[in-house]
């Protein structure tokens, strides 16, 4: 049997703390009058990237999980900038002061964002097409990319519409069919992110790791912090959390309501199969192994 890399207490401890940080944030969501914005916020974004941070150090040792939030975060920055200045990739649109302090326009935390859903997509996408201790071929490197790309556009289009259009954390300049969201902020996320999982799958290949972790509690924690974003969507039907209309910058007027029941079912029925996907896949090759 191949030898399986080692996951230390103190790993685990860190993982399971994220992971239960994560989900508070997700449940103290509809409580903006109670609980600070700003620590809802860094709850959701930074709870997430510790756990990547520290389950792909395990997985790809430091000096990997360096390289992936390199590939993640200076691609993900490079397209928000760009799209702030030019509309490409995403289309026109500007931050508010919701997500805290920015660099050049762009929010330090809006960009963290893309690390730990980012890395969740990528493992999800591992356990599927069953990469998890297979190295990279020509074919896997453009695959894997595909599927995780995917992945994480069905976690942008399960939120862009609430924290765009009814929590204004950004501005859309001129509205957008989607609930206020211009349909080229999909097609701008799942370029960006095929780029970055593009070039982390090149590192990969040129740079194979080490052992693999064996054990499935280990694997098991990345889909649940994917499942604890989808969910979390059913946390905000709340009655006086949002106007019962939203505006966007077009004038164009939307119901709260009809915003919510559009994006929780793309929670539900579209995020949360990926995860269920993801952990029988999980099972089946734990037994076959």
């Amino acid at each position: 049997m191949a030898e399986s890399a080692s996951v230390a207490k103190w790993q685990t401890v860190v993982l399971w703390a994220a992971l239960s940080l994560y989900a508070l944030g997700r449940v103290l969501q509809p409580y903006p009058e109670t609980f600070s914005i700003l620590l809802i916020v860094l709850l959701q974004v930074v709870s997430p990237a510790v756990f990547a941070l520290v389950h792909g150090s395990i997985l790809y040792r430091v000096r990997g999980m360096i390289a992936f939030t390199v590939c993640c975060l200076g691609v993900g920055a490079i397209s928000e900038s760009l799209s702030l200045r030019t509309g490409f990739p995403f289309g026109h649109y500007y931050f508010t002061d919701l997500m805290g302090p920015k660099v050049f326009d762009l929010p330090i935390l809006l960009v963290l964002a893309y690390l730990g859903i980012g890395y969740c997509a990528w493992v999800l996408s591992l356990l599927i097409l069953g990469y998890r201790d297979k190295p990279l071929t020509a074919k896997r490197v453009f695959a894997l990319p595909l599927l995780a790309s995917f992945i994480m556009v069905l976690w942008d289009l399960s939120m862009d519409p609430i924290w765009g259009t009814l929590d204004r954390a950004w501005i859309w300049r001129d509205g957008g069919p989607f609930f206020g969201v211009p349909i080229s902020n999909f097609l701008g996320w799942y370029l960006t992110a095929f780029l970055f999982y593009l070039a982390f799958a090149l590192y990969c290949r040129a740079n194979p790791g080490g052992p693999v972790p064996s054990s499935s509690c280990y694997w098991r924690s990345a889909i649940l912090c994917y499942g604890v974003c989808a969910l979390g969507n059913l946390f905000i039907f709340r009655a006086g959390l949002f106007p019962r209309t939203a505006i966007d910058a077009s004038g164009r007027q939307w119901l709260t309501m009809d915003i919510l029941i559009a994006c929780t079912p793309i929670s539900v029925f579209a995020m949360v199969p990926m995860a269920l996907l993801a952990w029988s896949r999980l099972n089946v090759q734990s037994k076959s192994g």
